[in-house]
């Protein structure tokens, strides 16, 4: 690790601040879109189906630039935003949104198929009941669906930790302020001589993406036992 540069380092915490803003933000409208794919109307499924796989489909880079036009400096969103104080291009804040459009269909559709898994008879008996949407949603939908709104907050925040492509068109890599771990690695990789670097950087990677595995299958069998009601 001694080949790693203060940048580099910099890079590395600012990817896990990056992936964590976004996973953040993105989670509660990913179980939002899923709820509406798993129970909505048929229409509205195509709809959002389309929409949601947009990201995994188009190359990144396209994605990055459709950012740039709609939230940059210049853009239609991002002028309006700027003058409420709102910055998105190359700003970190740029790269966070970036990371968890490109993560979001990740998160959507482990999320979509716990809620899918939830038997709608007991949604049914509680509405029966007196019970409304939103106490249904909270009180029976979520709880046993939570195993995969955890694996989903997982994937997510792995997909943002390791963006790249339409991260770097978005917001550029500047040192300190936009230069994620990803962008470093290509930095190291494109720099004769760094291959030590270049090298330690991806073992640092490494190390994240096993440690958000593991995570992943932790926080998944927990809420899993939490779901079932078991303590124990």
């Amino acid at each position: 690790m001694s080949s790693l540069t203060p940048d580099d380092l910099a890079a590395v915490m600012l990817s896990l601040r990056v992936a964590g803003a976004a996973t953040l933000v993105a989670l509660p409208i990913a179980v939002l879109v899923a709820l509406a794919q798993a129970r909505g109307r048929f229409a509205l499924r195509v709809v959002l189906d389309a929409a949601v796989t947009l990201p995994l489909v188009l190359p990144p880079v396209a994605t990055g630039y459709v950012l740039l036009l709609l939230f940059g400096r210049r853009g239609a969103v991002g002028q309006a935003l700027e003058k409420v104080g709102v910055v998105f291009a190359f700003d970190w804040t740029g790269a966070a949104l970036a990371a968890g459009v490109m993560a979001f269909p990740l998160m959507v559709r482990p999320i979509r198929l716990a809620i899918e898994a939830v038997d709608r008879e007991v949604d049914e008996v509680a509405r029966t009941l007196g019970a409304g949407r939103l106490v249904r949603f909270f009180r029976i939908t979520l709880p046993l669906a939570l195993p995969g709104v955890a694996a989903g907050a997982i994937l997510g925040f792995a997909k943002a930790l390791g963006e790249f492509g339409a991260t770097i068109t978005f917001v550029a890599a500047i040192p300190g302020e936009t230069l994620t771990l990803p962008a470093a690695i290509y930095g190291a990789t494109q720099s004769p001589g760094d291959e030590a670097r270049a090298a330690a950087l991806c073992l640092v990677a490494a190390v994240i993406a096993v440690a958000a595995v593991l995570v992943s299958d932790a926080v998944s069998r927990w809420a899993a036992r939490a779901a079932r009601g078991d303590r124990g």
